[in-house]
């Protein structure tokens, strides 16, 4: 399994060309293992799914075989004790490898599964998971879905919903010499971030979450030293608590605004947050199974950012992060903890199998 992740990290899969590429490895090392894959196709992106066994239930696996760039000897693996270093070691071919090898063992014994299992293997996770929402669009979900990102082998059972807008700020241009026969929209802008952060829905928290995530991500205003900015554009996303409601969030926003006459707000997406709750029969089974088997004891958490979850989850699908451990993904010195790979391949059998 340590053999195949080195192989996957080798793999410079930062592009479509090269995430296909892994996939395609990852098809030909399941069928030499027996196991019957399909590939499907959108806008040239490539995705996999294998399923063994029978049953009522749906048992998915998702993981993504793409990566962010890195530095040309982070797709040159190396092991230093129980870390393995390398672009995508965590983030996550590790998981993915896992998964591989879970699969494989569990196809040993296909006859003992009560239950289905799916194989989801995906190409572009890090730039938006268009094939994993393919995918589902296709009818390919299921009851519980582990999506393998890197987790520290704990459970992210919830995760915040995503809301992103344009502010377009109007003002009066005029010389800079003179900025007072102006409306300067960039201090209107200031003073409109000011009054956000303010917002009741800024206050939101669970027991998971303190507060919701608000990121300033983008600002177009002024060109020139001499004039006094007419318009500015300021470009908000807003991470929200699960069990805040998306609309109610839009009215405030759309009340602060009428404070700003002549300005426009345009929505740019809407994510659902994710809401599975701790008394869930998959995720106290998959806890008790992590407790079986971890010397220590496994957390679960509420994830700030997004997987394909989200996808899952939408159609009905009690959807989780879970994957191994590892640190500064997406970082210069990236790597996986190696024994952390075999403890969540082994948890992944068990929780199958009991």
């Amino acid at each position: 399994m340590i053999n195949l992740l080195m192989d996957l990290i080798k793999i410079k899969s930062n592009d479509l060309n090269g995430a296909n590429e892994a996939l395609l490895y990852c098809k030909d090392w399941l069928e030499k293992r027996n196991i019957s894959t399909k590939t499907y196709e959108l806008n040239t992106k490539l995705m996999l799914v294998a399923e063994i066994g029978a049953g009522e239930e749906t048992i998915v696996w998702n993981g993504h075989i793409d990566v962010v760039p890195g530095n040309p000897e982070q797709f040159e693996p190396k092991i230093i004790d129980d870390r393995l270093y390398g672009r995508g070691s965590a983030d996550m071919k590790a998981g993915v490898a896992a998964m591989m090898q879970a699969f494989y063992i569990l196809s040993q014994d296909e006859h003992k599964l009560t239950k289905k299992v799916q194989l989801h293997i995906v190409t572009d996770e890090e730039t938006g998971g268009k094939t994993s929402k393919h995918l589902v669009e296709q009818g390919h979900c299921g009851d519980f879905v582990i999506c393998g990102e890197p987790t520290h082998v704990n459970i992210g059972l919830q995760a915040k919903g995503i809301l992103q807008w344009d502010i377009h700020l109007k003002g009066k241009a005029a010389h800079g010499s003179r900025p007072w026969e102006g409306d300067n929209a960039i201090e209107k802008a200031i003073l409109f971030d000011k009054e956000l952060r303010n917002c009741s829905f800024m206050e939101a928290s669970n027991e998971y979450y303190d507060y919701p995530s608000l990121n300033l991500a983008k600002i177009e205003a002024g060109d020139r030293y001499n004039m006094v900015p007419d318009k500015c554009v300021i470009s908000y996303s807003l991470r929200f608590v699960p069990g805040q409601d998306a609309e109610k969030i839009t009215k405030e926003l759309r009340d602060l605004l009428e404070k700003y006459p002549g300005s426009e707000i345009h929505f740019q997406g809407h994510t659902p947050a994710i809401t599975n709750k701790e008394d869930d029969k998959y995720i106290q089974k998959l806890l008790a199974v992590c407790n079986s088997i971890r010397q220590t004891p496994t957390v679960l958490f509420g994830q700030h950012g997004a997987a394909d979850t989200r996808y899952y989850a939408a159609k009905g699908a009690v959807a989780i992060e879970f994957g191994p451990s590892g640190s500064d993904w997406h970082g210069d010195q990236e790597y996986v903890s190696i024994s952390s790979v075999e403890e969540y391949k082994d948890i992944l059998v068990r929780f199958v199998l009991e």
